[in-house]
């Protein structure tokens, strides 16, 4: 009744009939709104909440429950769901909920394109992509943005960190202000505090005159401090007195100097294993990481591959002042199907390598240089589940653990030919689902 309602308006509705389906169809799916029962067959609407929510925070998800259970509804509430409804439903109220959600979340996608569109002109480098992960990403770029929050941005190497927190600059009010970058690993132990702190004439051998740091250079503005993890303990108390205190005494130096500096930090190391090596301080990792966002390596969104390598390739074109030329079928296939260890970068060099020696109209799979191409795995064999069968006991024993394993792989049989989905599971073993749930129990097939 509720999906003929919604389609009679002109909405397309996909159903699942409990939290597993549900969460299935999300994955596959990016519906622009979810409409949950709080009571399903198997799981339950809090837990279709919560999948929503870490899939994409910006879903509205609107709740049934019966008259009796509010406080239910309440609860859903506090843990994100935009509204709720009182079972039997009625399809207008319904109708005027779910129109009411859709135009907020209209309204949400075009400020966060002005946003970026903005972003854009004031100089914030392009994100490209359109993978969930990505937009997710570049949301809680824009809630942090108009603080003065200290952001950690965890991820492999290659993923764009500093594209990342250069957009984290453009977007907020210290946008006009400077952008200073450092990467902590590249610059020895030796000469990184006058780097980042500054020195005063004559503070050792070759100080002619007073230098500026780098947070000095940063004042009013943000300071990036990529791969953070390799910043050497001895620095690392006066870094969080700095970031405390907004104050700290240049090499050399005896009087504090003062700064506004908002930090972003960057790193493609756990820093909780380095914490408990006792490698990183404790209290700095806290203080670093009051907004963690974690960039998803490329393998992890296949889908903007091809979106980031014809950009690649229409700017490395225009750069070397090259006719425009496309990628050809079996390169996108190759290029999708890598695994692109070094992410990003990575796919950067490799098109530019690629229009560098493309002779012709297109990018040929002789132009390409996937280093690390991978060896392929030989199947394991299935081990045979009868080769360790008890025989023991008498003919009775025997057949009964005999058909307890058949029972058991036959099961499991059809659980993966259904994706896992135990109502039609139950159907093709022509078994009550209630029957099913109790098989699944009774062989610990969880």
């Amino acid at each position: 009744m509720l999906r003929h309602a919604l389609e009679r308006q002109g909405h397309g509705v996909l159903e699942a009939s409990d939290q597993e389906e549900a969460v299935r169809l999300l994955q596959q799916n990016q519906p622009a709104l979810v409409l949950s029962d709080l009571r399903l067959p198997a799981g339950d609407g809090f837990g279709v909440l919560r999948a929503t929510k870490d899939f994409d925070s910006e879903i509205p998800v609107i709740v049934m429950t019966a008259y009796g259970s509010i406080e239910d509804a309440v609860a859903a509430m506090r843990e994100g769901a935009l509204d709720f409804l009182a079972k039997p439903v009625d399809p207008d109220h319904l109708l005027l909920l779910v129109a009411r959600a859709l135009e907020q979340r209209r309204i949400q996608t075009e400020n966060l394109l002005l946003k970026e569109e903005l972003a854009v002109r004031r100089g914030a480098p392009l994100l490209v992509g359109e993978d969930p992960s990505l937009r997710k990403v570049f949301a809680s770029l824009q809630r942090a943005a108009s603080t003065d929050t200290t952001v950690l941005l965890e991820g492999e190497s290659g993923t764009g960190k500093e594209l990342f927190a250069r957009s984290l600059h453009a977007l907020s009010p210290r946008a006009d202000e400077p952008f200073v970058a450092i990467n902590c690993a590249a610059i020895p132990e030796t000469l990184l505090e006058t780097e980042l702190f500054g020195h005063e004439k004559g503070a050792f051998t070759g100080a002619v005159a007073r230098k500026p740091g780098k947070f000095e250079m940063a004042h009013h503005g943000t300071l990036f401090l990529d791969e953070i993890g390799d910043l050497p303990l001895s620095l690392q108390a006066k870094i969080l007195r700095a970031l405390e205190e907004k104050r700290f005494e240049r090499v050399g130096g005896t009087a504090l100097v003062t700064v506004d500096v908002r930090l972003v930090a960057a790193t493609n190391q756990g820093l909780r294993a380095q914490v408990a090596a006792r490698r990183f301080r404790e209290d700095l990792f806290f203080r670093l990481s009051v907004f963690p966002i974690t960039v998803p390596p490329l393998r992890e969104r296949p889908g903007d591959i091809p979106l980031l390598a014809r950009y690649f390739t229409d700017r490395f074109c225009r750069e070397m002042k090259k006719r425009p030329i496309v990628l050809s079928p079996a390169v996108l296939e190759q290029l999708v199907a890598y695994r692109w260890p070094g992410n990003v970068r990575e796919l950067q060099n490799c098109i530019e390598r690629a229009v560098i020696l493309a002779d012709g109209d297109a990018i040929q799979l002789r132009h390409l240089n996937l280093t690390f191409q991978p060896v392929p795995a030989q199947p394991e064999p299935e081990p045979d589940p009868w080769a360790e069968f008890e025989m023991s006991g008498s003919l009775s024993d025997v057949s009964r653990r005999a058909m307890s394993l058949a029972e058991r792989l036959k099961i499991q049989q059809v659980l993966r030919e259904a994706d896992n989905n135990k109502g039609r599971a139950a159907e093709l073993l022509q078994i009550t689902y209630k029957m099913l749930l109790s098989k699944v129990k009774e062989h610990r097939l969880e």
